[in-house]
């Protein structure tokens, strides 16, 4: 990647909608190079997916829960039961195993603390092989970016 490739993602990131056109016009590109560089970075993995971002609020999101959780066992195919149960769950929203204290981080979106006390009652609570969980509700989001920070490869 060149610096036009870095500078054609920092322009997607911010906003996957804008014309290639434009695309070209912002990078000093004629519209055929722009898009097959665009087409080489989605076919080489570099963009994996181009999404819109929805507001929470706006569709009944009214709070997020980061939700740390440790597993009773650790063997491999209960590790991938968990995780085969967790990605099946529309409120979970990511997933991360974790080094440390917990084994893994939830992110659950719901509407409001009672749905939420709801999802653990009937969702979370029926995953076998749970520990313990440890919920921590977001209170405000500070900084929220889907933007990666884009570094030139050095030589």
């Amino acid at each position: 990647m060149d610096q036009i490739d870095l500078k054609i993602l920092r322009i997607l990131q911010k906003d996957c909608m804008v014309s290639y056109k434009e695309i070209a016009n912002q990078v000093g590109l004629s519209y055929n190079p722009t898009y097959e560089r665009i087409r080489k970075m989605e076919e080489e993995g570099i963009i994996q997916s181009r999404v819109t971002i929805l507001n929470p609020s706006k569709i009944g999101i009214g709070i997020f829960v980061y939700c740390n959780v440790t597993l009773k066992e650790q063997s491999k195919q209960s590790l991938v039961d968990f995780e085969e149960r967790v990605r099946a769950i529309p409120e979970i929203l990511e997933v991360v195993s974790m080094s440390g204290a917990y084994d893994y981080m939830l992110k659950i979106a719901a509407p409001d603390i009672d749905a939420y006390n709801r999802f653990i009652m009937n969702e979370l609570a029926d995953i076998p092989n749970i520990g313990q969980y440890h919920s921590n509700i977001v209170l405000s989001v500070v900084k929220k970016t889907t933007e990666y920070p884009l570094y030139p490869k050095e030589h």
